[in-house]
């Protein structure tokens, strides 16, 4: 994605499209107010995930550390008489939550213990104390590292720390955000799930809107 060659649309209406794609407008809203072919804007803001994407992968080797919070969900739409992880049609992502900082989502293929170890490992420093729930695989992980506590639901810990909310915060916004769009083809999830964790990130319009013009003319010119 280095070297992208530069847009030929005017420097005013790429600050547009921007602006709206910071905001949350669809590409098709966008296009609408801007006056630009739908396909244009469409194109444009595609190459915009694809910037945040870049940079945000080059930020994924940061660890977290401290009270982490670790969750899967499941996104995209499920066939009739099919519920959970084996629906159809549906990507599972495994989500880490530092409290008080950053989300870190990852598609992943399912939630054994031979699948998450690793990214645990890579992205979760020693001595950290981890929070997850019981209704998913993670009583198989290698947790020897970490302090780890399972949440039950209802809950039974109320008025101390072991709780998820920040993370499930995140799936709420994520699919609340992808929700507008009618269907995501399942190669370009990946774009549309860091678009969302880096909102999740920068949850401030202005800064979200400084850092992506930034960007753009680092690899856009």
């Amino acid at each position: 994605m280095d070297g992208m060659r530069k847009s030929r649309l005017s420097r005013n209406k790429q600050a547009k499209l921007i602006e709206y794609f910071v905001a949350g407008a669809t590409s098709r809203r966008a296009a609408s107010l801007i006056g630009v072919d739908k396909k244009t804007a469409a194109y444009y803001f595609q190459r915009l995930r694809e910037i945040i994407t870049l940079q945000t992968n080059d930020e994924s080797n940061e660890a977290f550390g401290g009270e982490i919070e670790l969750d899967e969900s499941c996104f995209g739409e499920q066939r009739k008489g099919k519920r959970g992880r084996e629906a159809g049609g549906e990507a599972p992502v495994f989500g880490l939550l530092r409290r008080g900082g950053k989300v870190y989502a990852k598609i992943i293929t399912n939630m054994a213990s031979a699948t998450l170890t690793p990214t645990m490992g890579n992205k979760v420093t020693p001595d950290s104390i981890v929070y997850t729930n019981c209704q998913n695989g993670n009583n198989t992980l290698d947790v020897s590292k970490f302090r780890y506590y399972r949440i039950n639901y209802p809950p039974l810990f109320a008025g101390q720390k072991n709780y998820i909310d920040g993370v499930e915060n995140f799936w709420s916004q994520a699919k609340r955000h992808l929700h507008r769009y009618n269907g995501i083809p399942r190669d370009n999830f990946p774009l549309y799930l860091k678009e969302c964790e880096w909102r999740f990130n920068n949850p401030s319009l202005q800064s979200r809107l400084k850092m992506l013009k930034q960007w753009v003319r680092e690899h856009m010119g």
